[in-house]
C-alpha cells in the first residue's frame, strides 16, 4: 500500500484496476478496508481505483490539533496532486460525501463527476437525529472492541442484512484491519458536526449522484433528498430498505449506479 507524500502529511492508499480514474473518499472512523472486496472489485473494469485513509487513520499521518471538513478536502486535492490526476470521478460517503462536497466547492475543476452516498450538508433541512451515532459513541467509550464491532455492525446495517450471522466475521475482519484511534474519531466528529454547505451547494457544477438507503440509522434518509435538492441538476436514488454502509448490502447494483453515472454523465 503506497503512501502520498503531501509535504506535513502522508496519507496512506490502494490502487486498482484500470479505466476512468475514480476516488474513493470515506466516512467518520472509515478506512479503506470498509469499501470492502466485492464492491472494490465490481469498479476495476471500468475505473482506476484509488481509496485511502483519512490523517490520523492507520499509516495515515496524524495532524496534530483540530481540523475541519475543508482540511480533509485539501488532504483530498493533494491526493490527486500526488497521483498526477487533474480531476477524477469522487465518491464520497457518510464523512466523507461532506469532504466530497467541499472538494468539488474549493477545488472544483478537479471533479468530474460527484457521487454523494448517505451524507449530509448542514444548515436548514438536513438532521443529524438518528439512533445510531450516540449507539457508537457509547459503545466507543465501554473500551470493549468486540461490543464495538458488534455495535457498529447493526448500525451500519440493516436488520434484514444483519439477520445473516454470515455477513459478521467479513464485516469484523474488515473493521479490524485498520487502527482507527478513538481521539481521531472525536476530532472528525467536531469537524462533521459543524459542518454546513447548504448556502453553497447549489455552486456546484459537477454531475451529480445521490445514493441514500431508506433504512439508514446513521444519517436520515431525509438527507439525501435535501442534497439532491441543493445541488443543481442532481439525481437521487433511493436505496429502499437499505443501511449506511448500502454498498455492503447491494454491491452489484451501486457499482451499476455508479458505472452509468460516471462514465454517461
Amino acid at each position: 500500500m503506497p503512501d502520498a507524500d503531501l509535504g506535513s502529511r502522508r496519507l496512506h492508499y490502494v490502487r486498482r484496476g484500470s479505466g476512468a480514474p475514480l476516488l474513493l473518499i470515506q466516512g467518520m472512523a472509515g478506512h479503506h478496508q470498509i469499501w470492502g472486496e466485492p464492491f472494490l472489485d465490481g469498479l476495476t473494469d471500468d475505473f482506476d481505483v484509488v481509496a485511502y485513509d483519512h490523517r490520523g487513520i492507520g499509516d495515515s499521518t496524524d495532524v496534530p490539533g483540530q481540523f475541519t471538513i475543508a482540511d480533509l478536502a485539501d488532504d483530498a486535492a493533494g491526493l490527486l496532486d500526488v497521483l498526477g490526476w487533474s480531476d477524477a470521478n469522487v465518491m464520497g460517503i457518510s464523512m466523507g460525501g461532506m469532504v466530497a462536497q467541499e472538494l468539488a466547492l474549493h477545488h472544483p475543476g478537479r471533479v468530474r463527476t460527484l457521487v454523494l452516498g448517505c451524507t449530509y450538508a448542514g444548515g436548514a433541512g438536513s438532521t443529524l437525529a438518528a439512533p445510531g451515532p450516540m449507539r457508537m459513541f457509547e459503545a466507543m467509550n465501554t473500551g470493549d472492541i468486540d461490543h464495538v464491532i458488534r455495535t457498529a455492525y447493526e448500525a451500519n446495517l440493516s436488520a434484514g442484512f444483519c439477520d445473516d450471522e454470515s455477513h459478521f466475521e467479513a464485516f469484523k475482519t474488515a473493521s479490524l484491519a485498520v487502527y482507527v484511534p478513538v481521539s481521531t474519531v472525536m476530532r472528525q466528529a467536531q469537524a462533521a458536526f459543524v459542518h454546513d454547505t447548504s448556502d453553497r451547494l447549489a455552486k456546484i457544477a459537477a454531475p451529480t449522484l445521490v445514493l441514500h438507503g431508506t433504512a439508514d440509522d446513521m444519517i436520515a434518509a431525509s438527507n439525501g433528498s435535501h442534497v439532491a435538492d441543493l445541488i443543481p441538476g442532481a439525481r437521487l436514488e433511493t436505496l429502499d430498505g437499505l443501511g449506511h454502509l448500502f454498498w455492503w448490502e447491494q454491491s452489484g447494483a451501486v457499482v451499476g449506479f455508479i458505472r452509468t453515472h460516471c462514465l454517461v454523465a
